[in-house]
């Protein structure tokens, strides 16, 4: 386990959507594939949208382009 996934599972035990937000985005850049981004930015995006973070918008934004989301 990496020290990254060991302060995910911590952020999630402690039910931590500001920090999951944080998290999975460092996930997403830390990652070398497009599937795996795009899955780890989806997350990041589901929790910014639970508490409403300042991310959510440019993360929509980001899925949008990586064609994972659908512009309304």
């Amino acid at each position: 386990m990496t020290e990254l996934d060991a302060r995910l599972l911590t952020a999630h035990a402690a039910g931590d959507a500001n920090a999951l937000v944080t998290l999975y985005q460092e996930a997403a850049r830390s990652t070398d594939t497009e599937t795996a981004r795009g899955f780890y930015l989806t997350h990041a995006h589901i929790f910014a949208l639970e508490v409403n973070h300042k991310d959510a918008g440019n993360l929509r934004q980001t899925l949008i382009e990586m064609g994972r989301e659908t512009p309304l």
